[in-house]
């Protein structure tokens, strides 16, 4: 079963190998051509994405950039753009300490810059798991995806382990994710993709489109 559930992916990886491409080099151009301001609203962006669909957090979050209340607005202003997903008010706070937490002594954004300077992206995902409120590994990884830089991490959301699961990659869908046990089946996934020949990047946004039917973020 798992091989030919992998002969049927692989498959369909090769019809949409260059789509999946383009998505990729999308997100690397986010990271090349944006400002503080672009690497701020994708960094935002994660942080609406937990138990709700990556659409309608994107759908807010272009909505409170526009209104330009993501950079300005307060709790009670930025929660009214947010009935899209769940845990509003907790999100809305989450975005408010953040974009404080990412301005320098003048006021201004310094996400991109911030990140520039901090390192390798396993320690930038270190850095966003321990100091920003509301995202853990998968929500780290999904920014640093999403600006560029997953090729060697992982977005482990359900989607993904239940395909792992069904490849054999891993034994069972966990019921709870430490951030050890992240790191160890995010290894078993490279590990995995490299024996299959599949970048890890683009098996993330292969397993993605299996289960949500396109190529979003």
């Amino acid at each position: 079963m798992e091989k030919e559930y992998l002969s049927k992916i692989l498959e369909i990886y090769e019809e949409i190998k260059p789509d999946i491409r383009r998505r990729l080099e999308d997100f690397k151009e986010i990271w090349m051509e944006g400002n503080n301001e672009d690497i701020h609203v994708e960094l935002s962006f994660c942080i609406l994405t937990p138990q709700s669909k990556a659409r309608n957090a994107w759908s807010a979050i272009t909505k409170l950039r526009d209104a330009g209340l993501l950079f300005n607005g307060d709790e009670e202003e930025i929660v009214k753009y947010l009935n899209v997903v769940r845990f509003k008010n907790n999100k809305a706070k989450n975005l408010v300490i953040l974009r404080e937490k990412m301005k320098d002594s003048l006021g201004e954004l310094i996400t991109k810059d911030f990140f520039r300077i901090l390192g390798d992206v396993f320690e930038v995902r270190e850095w966003i798991v321990k100091n920003v409120r509301g995202m853990a590994h998968k929500e780290a990884s999904h920014f640093l995806r999403n600006v560029g830089f997953g090729d060697e991490i992982a977005i482990l959301d359900r989607h993904i382990l239940r395909n792992l699961v069904r490849l054999g990659v891993i034994d069972e869908l966990p019921k709870t994710i430490t951030p050890k046990r992240y790191k160890e089946i995010e290894a078993k996934m490279m590990r995995y993709c490299k024996k299959i020949g599949v970048p890890m990047d683009e098996f993330d946004l292969l397993l993605w489109y299996l289960e949500a039917g396109e190529i979003f973020k």
